[in-house]
């Protein structure tokens, strides 16, 4: 299925249309080891020393508790994803619950492709076919009823390759980064080009970040009087693509203030990484590179999903960090346990 090739901001535009946090207590002590599933080595340091220069008192790179904002992309970042972005999947599946009740499907697309596992054919239909899916999956019902059925769909759905929920694929040593960067006074966001109402029912529960910190995509809206009630009923038109340099002006409109620390996977997060470190004061800018086929994927410059090319060849003139999922983590998920990697 990770054939399909549609370009990222058009998956995101289509799909649009239709670890606990540790309190903050001053710098962690030396010898505490707070990332346990990062091996030893110039990655690991460079996280270490980047939040002993700007937390500690005295330090010429000191930058105080309200500064501190560090955000994260969420596809590929904190979670798996491939074979496709989970919302893909989502969409996907709605189409085929729903079908029932369109018959016309079997024989339109690019609903008949999605119901013959016809990739191909739903690739052709280019991004009119993947606005056509959502238009019919994703609007036309109130942000509690999507907020539902996406939560449904989360406790239910499985991941092709590991047979397991998609919120089981998170990758441990981002929970603890998280963590530690919390304990360190940090205020984690997640920045990500998924949709924002799809993300926000389940952050807290698996990554400690509550849903005003989640910064996404998002169809427009509107407030209407129904018969239950008042309701804001989601539209079939986008609102806004957190993506590639939609990001800085999402942290922007959503956080107002500038981060020091910006972690992502991908080129959609170039302009991220970019409006993050390329100015004045100690930054931190982080590229996770899949490199381990046998514990997870590896891709990076073919990739239809979570593409890295131009911000790869960028992290060395940028001084971002690099890390390569293969030989810098010892774990991916919390449940690999009996595959740890360590040389």
């Amino acid at each position: 299925m990770s054939s399909l090739p549609v370009d990222r901001r058009a998956i995101l535009a289509a799909l649009l249309v239709s670890a606990a946090a540790a309190p903050f207590s001053g710098p962690a002590a030396a010898q505490d080891d707070s990332l346990p599933s990062w091996n030893e080595g110039p990655t690991k340091q460079s996280i270490l020393r980047f939040v002993a220069a700007v937390t500690g008192e005295g330090s010429p790179d000191f930058v105080p508790v309200p500064q501190r904002i560090a955000t994260f992309d969420n596809d590929g970042t904190l979670w798996c994803e491939q074979p496709m972005y989970v919302q893909l999947a989502f969409a996907l599946d709605r189409v085929k619950a729903l079908s029932s009740a369109h018959p016309e499907w079997k024989t339109q697309q690019p609903f008949k492709a999605v119901l013959d596992g016809d990739m191909a054919a739903l690739a052709k239909s280019g991004t009119r076919g993947l606005v056509e899916l959502v238009m019919a999956t994703h609007a036309g019902m109130s942000t509690a009823e999507f907020e539902a059925i996406a939560s449904d769909w989360l406790n239910s759905a499985r991941h092709p390759k590991f047979k397991r929920p998609y919120t089981d694929l998170v990758y441990q040593p981002m929970l603890e980064l998280l963590a530690y960067l919390r304990a360190n006074g940090f205020k984690t966001f997640i920045v990500s080009g998924g949709g924002i109402e799809f993300m926000r029912p389940w952050t807290e529960e698996v990554y400690g970040i509550p849903p005003e910190q989640v910064v996404g995509s998002s169809i427009k809206t509107a407030f209407k009087v129904e018969t239950g009630g008042p309701e804001l009923m989601r539209l079939p038109a986008v609102n806004f693509v957190d993506d590639g340099p939609g990001k800085p002006v999402g942290i922007n409109s959503h956080i107002g203030r500038r981060p020091i620390a910006a972690f992502g996977n991908s080129d959609g997060d170039f302009q991220m990484l970019q409006w993050t470190t390329m100015t004045a004061g100690r930054r931190l800018g982080l590229i996770v590179h899949h490199t381990d086929a046998a514990r997870e994927f590896a891709y990076d410059r073919k990739s239809h999903f979570g593409r890295l090319d131009k911000a790869l060849d960028a992290a060395e003139a940028n001084g971002w960090t690099v890390v390569d999922m293969k030989n810098d983590w010892n774990r991916v998920f919390k449940f690999d346990q009996g595959i740890r990697r360590s040389d």
